[in-house]
């Protein structure tokens, strides 16, 4: 009974099962769009178009509608209903995903995905989730072990993201129900969402970390400020670190989508798994990093290494050729998602505790209305340059990474002055 009682303070489950379902949908979701868009066009470049299209409509769906419902789910996190943010886009998720199935087994037109990202979206989309996941983190640790903790979820959200995204590509290809390949997978998606969604509203339960003292810490809220840390120059610059980041990371990515269907690469399903895994791998090199940096270096070195390798990885990949290469370029970015966990944490020392929701999804959808405009800007790029240097847009990623530093270094240099002042004014 008593370890019951233990499990129930945790988010973890929640991370993991989420993150094997949206593995699977992923993967389904991918499959589909490649099948689609194949029987309605002719040629390869036609193909590449009408699948960038496609995730750039989709793209924006899911990334512009949440921006009001998150915030609204935000404050009623904030006011102590910390579960709200969780399940409302957890539901959200299991209608949306339950849409591909219909899809798959209904053979409906692609375009209903679009209703499904409408659906998401309204829910508070992963704007919400994620950013009601980590207050929930916040809130359960202490300032003193914050960064870890957070990176620890973020591990554990990698480390299913592996584990599903390996198994996701052989679930396509070898369970198909009556000839319609991905159902079974999709299906395991939705039951594991409902899974999520069952754990959070019967079984979660909200506890308060401890200062060093150990007594729980206060969640008295002086606006949206700590009183005892305010730095509104370096949340400014905490925040347009984290944007150009974001931007260069997600244009990334989902122009990756596509830049791995086509040739010389032209993976099928067991490789886009294969490929989706490594990204996940990821997760896990970089919480050791953060376990072994963390001794001897400050936060915002963490966050240049990770950009830095994030950069180099995304630069070489405008140049691959071959799936060995791929790797090679995934390989470089083994320490790509320290910064995200380490800028949450940051941004959350600077506020008190009935204040982390609204900080976490500002944070947040600042991404959202970020990828408004580089989804079209980055889908646009790839179509120009698609015939003589289709990884272009990578090279332009990896440009903006190294924009992002400069913030944080500044950061870093500031918080150092701090540093050295109150070690004078001590003395």
């Amino acid at each position: 009974m008593q370890r019951l009682t233990s499990i129930r303070h945790y988010i973890e489950p929640v991370v993991l099962c989420a993150q094997l379902a949206s593995s699977f949908y992923d993967t389904g979701l991918q499959m589909v769009v490649k099948e689609r868009c194949e029987s309605i066009t002719h040629t390869e470049e036609e193909q590449q178009k009408a699948m960038s299209n496609f995730y750039m409509t989709y793209t924006m769906l899911s990334n512009f509608l949440p921006f009001l419902p998150a915030y609204i789910l935000a404050r009623y996190g904030d006011q102590g209903k910390r579960k709200i943010p969780l399940a409302v886009p957890l539901m959200g998720y299991l209608i949306s995903r339950t849409l591909l199935l219909l899809v798959i087994l209904l053979k409906l037109p692609i375009e209903v995905m679009f209703g499904g990202a409408v659906v998401y979206g309204i829910s508070g989309g992963f704007s919400s989730y994620w950013a009601g996941v980590m207050a929930f983190v916040s809130v359960s640790s202490s300032e003193g072990h914050r960064s870890l903790h957070m990176s620890r979820t973020e591990l554990i959200y990698g480390i299913a993201g592996c584990v599903g995204s390996i198994a996701s590509g052989h679930l396509f290809k070898l369970y198909a129900l009556e000839q319609k390949q991905g159902a079974v997978l999709v299906g395991l998606s939705v039951l594991l969402y409902l899974l999520c969604f069952s754990y959070v509203v019967l079984v979660l339960k909200i506890s308060h970390g401890q200062n060093s003292s150990g007594s729980p810490e206060r969640q008295d809220d002086f606006g949206i400020l700590n009183q005892h840390s305010r730095d509104i120059i370096s949340i400014v610059l905490l925040f347009a670190s984290a944007i150009l980041y974001d931007i260069a990371v997600g244009g990334g990515m989902e122009i990756l989508m596509s830049f791995v269907m086509k040739e010389p690469l032209n993976w099928d399903a067991t490789y886009v798994g294969y490929g989706n895994a490594a990204g996940f791998v990821i997760f896990f090199t970089s919480f050791l990093g953060v376990l072994v940096f963390s001794k001897c270096a400050s936060d915002t070195t963490l966050i240049i290494i990770g950009m830095i390798s994030f950069a180099a990885g995304i630069y070489f990949m405008a140049f691959v050729t071959a799936t060995y290469m791929f790797y090679l370029a995934r390989a470089l970015t083994l320490f790509a998602l320290i910064p995200m966990p380490i800028i949450r944490s940051l941004l959350s020392k600077q506020v008190q505790g009935s204040s982390y929701g609204k900080i976490l999804i500002t944070l947040q959808l600042s991404f959202t209305l970020a990828s408004l405009i580089y989804s079209p800007i980055f889908t646009k790029m790839y179509q120009a340059t698609l015939k003589w240097f289709p990884g272009f847009v990578f090279l332009f990623s990896s440009i903006v990474t190294v924009l992002a530093i400069i913030p944080t270094s500044i950061v870093g240099c500031r918080t150092a002055r701090q540093e050295v002042y109150e070690r004078i004014q001590g003395n």
